[in-house]
């Protein structure tokens, strides 16, 4: 029987959901503008994002060995009706060993003072007791590169350029570059264009290049040297952006990235793992099979494009793969009764272009067909192409899983792209998550043969077959992905997890290639102690969550999963239908729904949505959550027929902390009101100066604002406004 679900369940069905929270951010150069009105004080705050805006920001860097050298680019603009007078401040970024700093303003050099942290300190100190807002408090305890900023007539420009080097940290191998890229408090109005490109130079060969914050572009020039690249048009930067980079001269090279948040007792990490690009020597010989549904539905347009995409398959057969294809309607017609060597593809290619269209849909068939062709002894990928329901033959979703799973060895990997929105993107999805694989949808108006050639680039070359990883003695658990997939040439894998206690151990990626097997031991992996951002843990949890939604979607609802998912997105942020349903507009994220939340919902059984637009659009969304390697992504709100659930002005973070506005109060979700006290301390009092310097990891939360409760140790603190 399949399974039913609450209406909140078909709210993940239909809502695209989630709203990932932006990691913690340290700003670049900005102008603070002294108003006119604004002298020597201001009675009332002054927003520095008011003053001016930012057109363009361009960074370029060029990384060669542990130097990296960042030239900034930025084109300020003065859109109001009087000349702006301001100094330009640029925080030192955090841990740099900085070489070198040089400015030109309008192609001019300007000389520019480099003040260090306790300097710095009391530059921002003024400059918030003087304009009365708090923004700039992120920053103290860094260093500040200063310097006078010639007048900016209104509605002119003023273009500051800047250049700077320094020494990367990197430990175990692993570096990592950080640029602030925060512009969103400091700008009246979102940048035209903001781009960042960085070229590696490196001595050994590159093997992982990974950003948690940003979907960059990877030119892998060759092995040792790459190029990356990220731009957007008409935004708001939000978060930092973060790189990070191996070299080894080992065939694959992998390293721990980890963070401890001592309050909470746990910490998060990711693995990341890559091979270097000429691999394909050790590639893995597989056997593929292509199943594609020429039923009548598929007439027109959708065949053309089908034939397009399995030809495109075969043409990039490695010369030691073996393939199989098959046609399926009412029946089901293989090309030939067994697996064929890459070399005879030709023939296969003619036939596919003279399949026709016409007939019901028999998956159930289909899928038996295939893995009744499959070696044991060989990795085996399954790519099933359908537009449909099945409709022909065994019907039962429940019993065409059942005879999947009784026929399919376990070397099978099940990647299914669902054409348009008349799928079975429960069955589908169920396929793919008990055999290893995928489901991929190709919407109405979307290219067939370019969305399965994409995925089959990814596929294409195996390094690694069955793998699974050896922790060396480390407590990580809830990890995801679970199962760890194959690796592929080209690509790298992230696995994220949680972790209670720090440690060092050698890991190991064991796994097959061509039915040998094979080892990787890296020795001298941390799972440290040290408190971090939070975007490790962001990610996790964007992961987590995307897992146990993908669950109750999946299997119906379970109290424990809900209650789960609501716990996950109070204290990272992450918005669910779920959480959505416990928010009003005066009561955010309340900490006391946590432990209950499943309790709170009211369970209306109906049938869920299995197919349709809402149906593909919620596992596309499930997927995204699941597999993402992004910790920070836009900022937005859930809608609930048209209204606006949760504004997206009253969730932030900052820090490795999620802050909700609960009746205007910056408040850490972790508080409880019922059974939490605070200690108060007067905003921009002598003794609110004095904490912030004793506790600099406050400063991102005091930066949110003049009312704020941020936990300090095992303590809370509440900044209370002046009166």
């Amino acid at each position: 029987m399949r399974p039913r679900r609450s209406l909140l369940s078909l709210a993940i069905i239909a809502l695209m959901i989630t709203a990932m929270l932006p990691a913690p951010v340290h700003a670049d150069g900005v102008i603070v503008v002294d108003p006119p009105w604004c002298k020597p004080s201001c009675a009332d705050p002054v927003v520095l994002a008011d003053m001016l805006e930012i057109r363009n920001h361009d960074v370029e860097v060029t990384i060669d060995g542990d130097v990296a050298e960042t030239r900034i680019d930025q084109t300020f603009h003065n859109p109001n009706d009087w000349a702006a007078e301001g100094t330009y401040l640029f925080p030192i970024p955090d841990g740099a060993a900085v070489g070198e700093f040089r400015m030109w303003v309008d192609g001019k050099p300007v000389e520019a003072r480099l003040l260090d942290a306790a300097q710095a300190r009391q530059t921002y100190e003024e400059i918030v007791r003087n304009l009365r807002d708090p923004a700039l408090l992120e920053y103290a305890g860094r260093g500040l590169l200063q310097a006078s900023v010639f007048p900016i007539p209104p509605g002119e420009d003023r273009r500051v350029e800047i250049a700077y080097g320094e020494i990367l940290p990197t430990e175990g191998g692993l570096s990592h570059y950080r640029y602030g890229l925060d512009v969103e408090r400091f700008s009246a109005a979102p940048l035209e264009r903001v781009s960042i490109s960085v070229a590696i130079a490196s001595e050994t060969p590159l093997r992982a290049i990974y950003s948690p914050t940003h979907k960059i572009a990877i030119n892998r020039v060759d092995e040792t040297h790459a190029a990356i690249g990220w731009e957007a048009n008409d935004v708001r930067p939000e978060e930092d952006f973060d790189l990070y980079f191996s070299a080894s001269p080992d065939p694959v090279g992998a390293h721990l990235i980890s963070e401890y948040d001592p309050v909470a007792g746990e910490g998060h990490f990711l693995l990341v793992a890559a091979p270097g690009i000429d691999a394909k020597a050790e590639t893995v010989a597989k056997d593929v099979i292509l199943v594609l549904d020429t039923s009548g539905s598929m007439e027109g347009e959708k065949i053309e494009q089908a034939r397009a995409a399995l030809a495109g398959v075969l043409e990039r057969l490695n010369p030691e793969d073996r393939f199989a294809a098959i046609e399926f309607s009412t029946g089901v017609r293989p090309y030939d009764p067994g697996l064929l060597p890459a070399s005879e593809r030709a023939g296969a290619m003619s036939w596919v272009e003279r399949l026709p269209a016409t007939g019901g849909t028999d998956i159930n068939r289909a899928l038996l067909e295939a893995f009744a062709m499959t070696d044991p002894e060989r990795p085996t990928m399954v790519i099933f192409l359908t537009d449909g329901l099945p409709t022909e033959g065994e019907t039962n979703p429940d019993a065409i899983l059942a005879n999947a799973e009784r026929d399919a060895s376990e070397n099978v990997r099940l990647f299914n792209f669902g054409v348009g929105y008349d799928v079975d993107t429960l069955l589908l999805d169920a396929l793919a998550t008990n055999h290893r694989g995928r489901s991929s949808y190709v919407a109405p108006g979307e290219q067939i043969d370019e969305a399965v050639s994409a995925f089959y680039a990814g596929i294409s070359a195996p390094v690694l077959s069955d793998l699974s990883i050896d922790w060396g003695g480390l407590d990580v658990v809830d990890l995801s992905p679970d199962p760890i997939p194959d690796l592929f040439s080209g690509s790298q894998l992230v696995v994220a997890g949680r972790y209670e206690r720090p440690g060092d151990a050698t890991i190991t990626l064991e796994g097959t290639v061509n039915g040998e097997p094979r080892a990787y031991t890296f020795p001298n992996q941390t799972l440290t102690g040290n408190t971090g951002d939070g975007w490790i843990g962001r990610l996790w949890a964007t992961r987590r969550i995307g897992y146990l939604l993908n669950q109750i979607r999946l299997n119906g609802d379970n109290p424990e999963l809900i209650d789960a998912i609501v716990d996950l997105s109070i204290r990272y942020g992450i918005v669910t239908p779920y959480t959505s349903y416990l928010l009003t507009e005066d009561d955010i994220l309340a900490a006391p729904a946590r432990g209950g939340a499943s309790e709170m919902i009211e369970d209306a059984a109906v049938p869920a949505e299995v197919s349709g637009e809402a149906a593909v659009n919620a596992s596309r969304t499930m997927a995204g959550l699941t597999d993402t390697d992004s910790a920070a992504a836009p900022q937005a709100t859930v809608m609930v027929g048209g209204r606006s659930i949760v504004p997206a002005d009253r969730i932030t973070s900052a820090g490795n902390r999620t802050y909700a506005n609960r009746d205007g109060v910056w408040t850490d979700t972790t508080f409880d009101p019922a059974t939490d006290t605070t200690r108060k301390v007067a905003y921009l009092s002598d003794e609110y100066f004095a904490l912030l310097a004793a506790n600099p990891g406050l400063a991102a939360a005091f930066a949110l604002g003049d009312h704020v409760i941020a936990q300090s140790g095992s303590d809370f603190i509440e900044i209370t406004p002046e009166t």
